[in-house]
């Protein structure tokens, strides 16, 4: 009679993570998800970003391009936000800097600025043109593979774009800022929000910012207030002078008695 012990797993391997391994081993196209935002295959690592059902502020990464040579033609500073919509909820995920790789090129009147996770995870790309003393940005491309929200759900990729003449313009030599969140709709899934954001293309010497070019939000935010805060005490200084005026006829009008 066979020895059945001997078919038997080893106790070590029946313990714990070590029997989980041995049947990702022996069972074909068994995974291990983590808790992190990958997913392990025996052999492999794929990073998948993790989407979450409340927003927070992203984090602000600064990141540059240089021609050839190692002068600095391209320099960006950005907080970048994916919504991505499910069934008509929002679902979002924050870019990580520290996890980004930059790439791109440098020409005389055309650039691009890329930026991309592992795996292509996800991935946000600037087309900038130049035109006369004007740089902006002629195409934003955005796309995040995010881990699937439910059990069941099916690994999905979104994408979208943006072409808009002009977006986020300023003369040579100095840079688009604005403090206030720009969200673009990329698609009917996918929307980008960029918060905050300064960039410069095309010269960036020694690596600084040029003269700011404040964005029409931030102007709005900055005017406005001082435009309402003088109506106010435009109106209040007309009825002062008002009640003293007639009060001061009033006045004259006894004295005739």
């Amino acid at each position: 009679m066979e020895n059945l012990s001997a078919m038997a797993p080893p106790t070590h391997i029946k313990n714990g993570g070590c029997y989980v391994l041995f049947l990702a081993a022996i069972i074909p196209g068994m995974h291990i998800q983590g808790n992190d935002e990958s997913v392990s295959n025996v052999g492999a690592q794929i990073y998948r970003p993790v989407l979450h059902p409340s927003e927070a502020l992203p984090l602000i990464g600064t990141y540059t391009l240089a021609k050839p040579k190692g002068e600095p033609c391209i320099k960006a500073t950005l907080g970048a936000q994916y919504i991505v919509t499910i069934k008509k909820k929002s679902w979002y995920y924050n870019l990580d800097p520290s996890k980004v790789l930059s790439s791109g090129y440098c020409h005389k009147d055309a650039a691009v600025l890329s930026l991309t996770l592992l795996d292509d995870a996800a991935s946000l790309q600037f087309i900038f043109k130049k035109e006369n003393n004007l740089f902006y940005v002629t195409k934003l491309t955005a796309s995040v593979s995010p881990r699937p929200v439910c059990l069941g759900c099916a690994n999905e990729t979104y994408s979208g774009l943006v072409e808009r003449d002009k977006l986020f313009a300023a003369s040579f030599g100095q840079s688009f800022k604005c403090k206030s969140a720009n969200v673009l709709l990329t698609s009917s899934e996918l929307s980008l929000k960029l918060v905050p954001l300064q960039m410069q293309a095309f010269s960036v010497p020694n690596g600084r910012y040029g003269e700011e070019v404040e964005c029409f939000a931030d102007l709005n935010k900055r005017v406005v207030p001082t435009v309402l805060g003088a109506i106010v005490i435009g109106l209040l200084l007309i009825a002062t002078l008002t009640f003293l005026f007639v009060r001061d006829r009033h006045r004259h009008g006894y004295d005739s008695l």
